[in-house]
């Protein structure tokens, strides 16, 4: 062990031993889950096995994910590639599951176990920026000294964890890199990370609801907040951000539920809902009437009737 690594084992220690320091810091939580809950030695190397059994599984379980994200780990590697960063994304466990590096860098990352199969959970490997961004649910930047294991200390990772169509977590993104960067340069790669993320999240979520409306809900500039609609206006399907910004089931499948209730817009009763019915019909037939009653299975006459009832006005 180096004298570096020294000196950074026993600072954990000194920090772990401290009750009062979790309360006072995320990253001293970080190491006392670490210490106290995995009960990992800062000190050991970890086994660098790659579980190609899991990896296997995962990429099956995974597909639509890893299919949907692909593009997007291409596009932020042709942005970082070049500085020396590897790009990665893993399972909601860890696992990593998919790898970007420039061959000239690859040996690097192979020495430090970030290859396709290893596990970065913090069950694994202590506090790192893939684990603990995975146990926490926040995108995080885990720079060298504030990893837990000494041997990860020379790494710099930066993270954003990625939620499915249901709210649930099922990844993380992961940049890291090997060498020594300003604090400044991690922070403009963190925001590039997280708006990475959230592509993948809204390409994903798209993918999933290709055949319902899509509305964006609140004044949300990343355009992250999406509700699925279908054919009767009931909202079916929300991303996370439009989960908490419509104070809905925060994860999992959604009872589904009318539009107009979500946005909060007043109800007019049964023949509001009849004119709204009547309105979007009307729309899909342009205007005409007799188009209309056809879609709608009523002839054009009570469908006349209903609308000069409703006060919706339309022509052939």
């Amino acid at each position: 062990m180096t004298g570096r690594d020294h000196d950074h084992v026993t600072r954990v220690m000194r920090t772990v031993s401290c009750d009062a320091s979790a309360a006072r810091s995320r990253l001293a939580a970080s190491w006392q889950r670490s210490f106290a809950h995995h009960r990992l030695d800062p000190a050991a190397a970890p086994p660098q096995d790659r579980d190609t059994t899991r990896l296997a599984e995962q990429e099956e379980m995974l597909g639509r994910l890893l299919h949907v994200a692909s593009p997007r780990l291409d596009e932020l590697f042709s942005t970082i590639g070049q500085s020396g960063h590897g790009v990665f994304m893993t399972d909601a466990r860890g696992l990593i599951l998919r790898a970007r590096q420039r061959a000239a860098d690859e040996a690097d990352f192979i020495r430090s176990g970030l290859v396709a199969g290893g596990d970065w959970s913090e069950e694994a490997q202590g506090t790192n920026g893939i684990g603990t961004c995975l146990a926490e649910k926040r995108p995080l930047i885990i720079h060298r000294d504030q990893h837990y294991l000494a041997r990860n200390i020379a790494m710099s990772c930066i993270d954003a964890p990625v939620f499915d169509h249901e709210g649930t977590l099922i990844a993380a993104l992961d940049v890291s890199s090997p060498r020594a960067e300003s604090d400044g340069f991690n922070q403009l790669i963190g925001a590039m990370v997280s708006g990475i993320a959230s592509k993948i999240e809204i390409d994903l979520f798209r993918d999933i609801h290709s055949d319902r409306q899509i509305v964006l809900v609140g004044d949300d500039r990343a355009g992250t907040a999406l509700l699925a609609v279908d054919r009767d206006g009931l909202v079916v399907g929300a991303t996370r951000s439009a989960r908490i910004g419509c104070g809905l089931a925060r994860q999992g499948a959604l009872r589904p539920v009318p539009l107009r209730d979500v946005l909060g817009e007043t109800s007019e009763g049964l023949s509001g809902a009849e004119k709204a019915a009547l309105t979007r019909a009307l729309a899909r037939a342009n205007g005409n009437v007799s188009a209309a009653a056809r879609a709608l299975g009523i002839g054009r006459a009570t469908l006349y009737r209903r609308m000069k009832r409703l006060g919706i006005s339309g022509a052939d």
